[in-house]
């Protein structure tokens, strides 16, 4: 089982559905596993002259209608002694795997640099090896039943059913053949909802691993009347100093471009008239400092250092952001 426990709300009401392939073919292709044939799995390439069964044609019985969903009522009409023979223009569940793994692959790394845009490469390489393990992903496979619906060789199927790998295959090769029928933007729709909250399980370990504290929740940017524009006085250097670090943990998450900006002329708002004292001198200069959250201004502070003056605009930041400091 997936060492991970990612919240999909009360009742797991935000578990995504899993989609449908509407293709007959496709559909036959990925769930039927490659002991369905009996054919030897260490052979590099096949012959021309001795193709695999499942790269020619498959013969689908009046037995197998519950492998094509949506099919199955016209399958139902044929007769019980009838055979209906589908084209297969290309191997079954191997290939799909193959295919499902990498698009895979791309849309959870997509997701990651989506939700964690300062995440280093080390670190995120962690977290997706974890959201795509196949602990995780036979989990997720087993929860859409998909490993019930294998076809596979009678002799093997109870053991293979219940194989860690068999489920994760399962589960690739489902990606593989929705990607080959609809094409990626419907993948991505699907396993962005889904991997969502994995990622969010992942990040926690890692970042835990690295002996970092655990993320505060991001609260949501609400319409609330910017604060004052100017502090009545510099901050001390030896003032609370941990307004800022709560200040970037709250937008760490969120893709809103921060930037800062330092004076130390008249203080940000306070026109060109300022008193010469919010100056301060040349040895004892007044730092004044302010954060905009994509190109709105969020908070404004002063200090005898950049980091008092950074400081004290993070503690305004917090208020517009809702947080009581």
């Amino acid at each position: 089982m997936s060492s991970l426990q990612p919240d999909f709300g009360a009742n797991a009401h935000l578990f995504p559905a899993l989609p449908q392939i509407g293709n007959a073919q496709i559909r036959l292709r990925v769930f039927t596993h490659r002991s369905y044939f009996a054919r030897p799995t260490n052979v590099f390439e096949d012959r021309a002259d001795d193709p695999s069964p499942d790269n020619e044609k498959c013969v689908l019985r009046h037995s197998d209608r519950h492998w094509i969903g949506s099919f199955a009522g016209a399958i139902a009409a044929v007769s019980p002694q009838c055979t209906l023979t589908l084209t297969v223009p290309s191997s079954s569940t191997p290939r799909f795997e193959h295919l499902g793994d990498s698009v895979l692959g791309v849309v959870v790394t997509s997701l990651l640099h989506e939700m964690y845009p300062g995440l280093h490469v080390g670190p995120s390489t962690k977290v997706r090896a974890m959201i795509v393990g196949n602990a995780t992903l036979a989990e997720i496979s087993v929860r859409y039943k998909l490993p019930e619906q294998l076809r596979l060789h009678a002799a093997q199927a109870v053991t293979l059913r219940a194989s860690t790998n068999v489920q994760a295959d399962v589960f690739e090769s489902f990606i593989g053949g929705l990607y080959s029928e609809k094409g990626v933007e419907p993948v991505q729709i699907w396993l962005n909802a889904l991997f969502r909250p994995y990622a969010e399980a992942a990040y926690a370990i890692v970042r835990a691993q690295h002996g970092l504290a655990p993320v505060v929740p991001a609260v949501p940017v609400t319409c609330v009347s910017p604060t004052s524009s100017t502090s009545s006085a510099p901050t001390s250097p030896g003032g609370p100093a941990g307004h800022l670090a709560l200040f970037n943990q709250y937008l760490q998450k969120s893709t809103q471009h921060v930037e800062w900006v330092y004076s130390d002329q008249a203080p940000f708002g306070a026109g060109a008239s300022a008193d010469a004292a919010w100056h301060g001198s040349k040895t004892t200069p007044v730092w004044s400092a302010q954060v905009l959250v994509d190109s709105v201004v969020y908070g404004r502070g002063r200090g005898n250092t950049k980091k008092a003056a950074r400081n004290e605009a993070a503690k305004q930041g917090l208020t517009r952001l809702g947080v009581a400091v």
